[in-house]
């Protein structure tokens, strides 16, 4: 039997927003919920999601030219995810 899902589940801003500092925050009432990986998984997987890993490698420095192509080859996987979501909209 499947249990149900939270209304909150894989939702990336009710269960990881944006404090008053700019920064992305854990929700307290996350930590003792049971489906807080999974739940974190899908919120980091939607659309929103992929954009915000995308702005973290942006931000994340590099040291050297083996590096860099790791972010872009990251950033490169990240975009065509991205694409592929705003494709199944239409």
């Amino acid at each position: 039997m499947v249990k149900p899902q939270k209304e909150c589940f894989g939702i990336l801003n009710n269960v990881f927003p944006t404090g008053k500092e700019g920064l992305r925050e854990i929700v307290p009432g996350c930590f003792d919920c049971p489906d807080k990986k999974p739940c974190l998984q899908e919120a980091l997987n939607t659309e929103q999601g992929l954009i915000f890993r995308s702005e973290v490698i942006n931000r994340s420095p590099s040291s050297g030219l083996a590096d860099r192509f790791r972010q872009w080859s990251e950033k490169k996987n990240l975009s065509r995810r991205l694409q592929q979501k705003k494709g199944k909209k239409k």
